[in-house]
C-alpha cells in the first residue's frame, strides 16, 4: 500500500526558516521515502505504508521537540492502491 503525507509546522516565520521546519525537513530527507517535496508553506512525501507511517511519527516528534506549536498533517491512500 502506498501513502502520501502532507504537513505544515507552525509558527511561521517569513524572515528565516524556523528550527522546527529544518528538523522536520531533515526527517523527510532521511526517511527513505520515494518522493519528497519541501516548500515554504508545506511539505509532502510519498512512499510505502511503513515508511510513511514511521515518517509521521518522526515528523511529529522532531517538530514538537524543535519548537513547533502546531503540526497539521494529512495522510492519504494513493489512487489505485487498495488495502
Amino acid at each position: 500500500m502506498r501513502l502520501s503525507l502532507e504537513f505544515t509546522t507552525e509558527p511561521f516565520d517569513l524572515d528565516e526558516t524556523p528550527g522546527h521546519a529544518l528538523a522536520t525537513r531533515a526527517v523527510l530527507a532521511s526517511a527513505g521515502l520515494d518522493s519528497v517535496e519541501v516548500g515554504p508553506f508545506g511539505n509532502s512525501a510519498e512512499g510505502g505504508q511503513e515508511a510513511v507511517l514511521a515518517a509521521v511519527d518522526a515528523v511529529l516528534r522532531a517538530g514538537l521537540a524543535a519548537g513547533a506549536t502546531r503540526v497539521s498533517l494529512q495522510v492519504n491512500l494513493l489512487a489505485g492502491e487498495g488495502t
